[in-house]
């Protein structure tokens, strides 16, 4: 393998790189990275190491600091190189620039001032964990990382609930549980879903079933690594008025009204305003 120095066109260059074998990156990539003029990294020790395993010299060049709290300073400094005519490759820490990772602030500047973007595309957790959990792939939504706010958790899964494909979350080990746990109440624990930790890695693991199926298997789960969660779509079982009461009833003992019909709602698969105006009529009657 050689790979190519070249001079690049001036310009803004989206590198994705790898999320965890550090062999998943493309030719193309590493041909960017060592023609670019500049560099800038989310982390730029990880960038200097990927940079070393792959022998691609740095010839002198300094790899710029470039994060989510650089903030407008930094993304307008970066701008003024490009605009003076340099071609600048960005990297985040691992994975595709602005799919949940830096890169969207610089990649609008650079739109505004007609620089030109270039996306050298490559490994994306949420793809590789897409094909590997035996999930539609035909229709999905990605949804990243969900408000740590448990109240904005639940309003957030319980606007997801009717999406029509699978959907597909990011939680770090210390709130995976809490992910699963408030999966299950605003979407059923019915739900076919799977576990995806340290992809790539030497000690990858996959683990399918139902939502709750999964919460069952949590005392043994590792908690190392990110991890990429993926639920399937609703099913269409059809849900009688009666049952609805009936667990409406239940919920309402150790909840609000709005509370146990996002609840119930989730659980079966149903619009939650329908659940809502149930809930209503039986909290007036309580």
């Amino acid at each position: 393998m050689k790979i190519e120095t070249k001079p690049l066109p001036p310009g803004l260059y989206l590198v994705s790189t790898p999320i965890g074998s550090a062999r998943d990156i493309t030719l193309r990539a590493l041909d960017v990275l060592a023609s670019a003029d500049l560099i800038a990294a989310e982390d730029t020790r990880t960038a200097r190491k990927l940079l070393e395993i792959h022998g691609v010299p740095l010839g002198g060049r300094q790899i710029l600091s470039h994060h989510d709290h650089s903030g407008m300073a930094g993304v307008n400094g970066l701008v003024a190189l490009m605009r003076e005519g340099k071609s600048l490759a960005y990297v985040s820490e691992a994975g595709t620039p602005m799919i949940a990772d830096p890169g969207f602030e610089l990649g609008r500047a650079a739109i505004a001032e007609g620089i030109a973007i270039t996306a050298v595309p490559g490994v994306s957790a949420a793809i590789t964990a897409l094909t590997v959990t035996g999930l539609p792939t035909d229709q999905f939504h990605f949804v990243g990382f969900l408000p740590t706010s448990q109240a904005q958790r639940q309003a957030a899964i319980a606007d997801l609930r009717d999406v029509p494909g699978t959907l597909v979350f990011y939680e770090s080990p210390k709130r995976i549980d809490e992910l699963l746990n408030t999966l299950a109440e605003g979407l059923g624990q019915g739900r076919q879903a799977a576990i995806c930790r340290e992809l790539t890695k030497k000690f990858e693991e996959v683990r399918r079933g139902t939502i709750g199926a999964l919460i069952g298997g949590l005392e043994d789960l590792t908690r190392k690594g990110e991890f990429v969660v993926c639920v399937g779509k609703a099913g269409e079982a059809e849900v009688s008025e009666a049952e609805i009461i009936a667990a409406l009833e239940d919920a309402l003992k150790t909840m609000r009204v709005k509370d146990a019909a996002t609840a119930v709602a989730g659980a079966h698969g149903l619009p939650r305003r329908q659940v809502y105006q149930i809930a209503l009529e039986l909290g007036k009657k309580r």
